[in-house]
């Protein structure tokens, strides 16, 4: 379980296929904190650290979490949104986050709005998933407000910090993200369906 809130970014500095898998490696000043078998999301994907050494930690991704993420367009020097599993008695900062992607999305825009910078992004809404006005979604394992929700389509709005200290600053139009749509909307869309 996750929140949504971003902890700090990773490097990966190693990218290494096996068979249908492939192991990433990434630098990170948390990497001191880790522990061997503890999840952590990575760009909102939660995966299994397997390995560390140094200031250097592996996670491994299986078929499945690459067919449903981003993570295989990740390369050499890309920079990870990373959280670490919340803590029981934790403040939950964010929204309830699971770490396990829905779908992925597309970047469709991106606009300077007074002070902070607005993302439009597009989905595939054949899967059933939706977004609700001031309602919660997870982009990239970032905990965000959705703004002007559609059928396919949502905004959000980024703080400077935010932008500042997450992979949104490296983000362009037409740049694939993960999405994990609330919980509590996915389950209000699933209501609505059996009726």
């Amino acid at each position: 379980m996750f929140t949504g809130i971003i902890e700090t970014l990773g490097e990966v500095v190693r990218i290494e296929r096996e068979q249908e898998n492939i192991h990433f490696t990434l630098k990170s000043t948390i990497t001191s904190e880790l522990k061997i078998d503890q999840s952590v999301a990575h760009n909102g994907v939660c995966l299994t650290v397997v390995a560390i050494n140094n200031d250097k930690y592996t996670v491994t991704a299986i078929k499945e979490t690459l067919l449903k993420t981003n993570l295989e367009n990740l390369s050499i020097n890309a920079e990870v949104n990373l959280e670490r599993a919340m803590k029981l008695g934790d403040r939950l900062d964010g929204h309830i986050v699971q770490g396990h992607v829905d779908e992925t999305g597309v970047c469709k825009g991106i606009k300077d709005q007074d002070g902070s910078t607005v993302f439009t992004f597009a989905y595939n809404s054949d899967k059933n998933n939706i977004t609700i006005e001031k309602g919660s979604i997870t982009i990239n394992g970032v905990s965000l407000t959705v703004v002007n929700s559609k059928k396919n389509e949502f905004s959000v709005a980024i703080i400077p910090y935010t932008l500042e200290h997450t992979t949104f600053k490296n983000l362009l139009v037409n740049d694939k993200v993960n999405l994990e749509f609330d919980v509590i909307g996915k389950y209000v869309a699933r209501l609505t369906q059996v009726q």
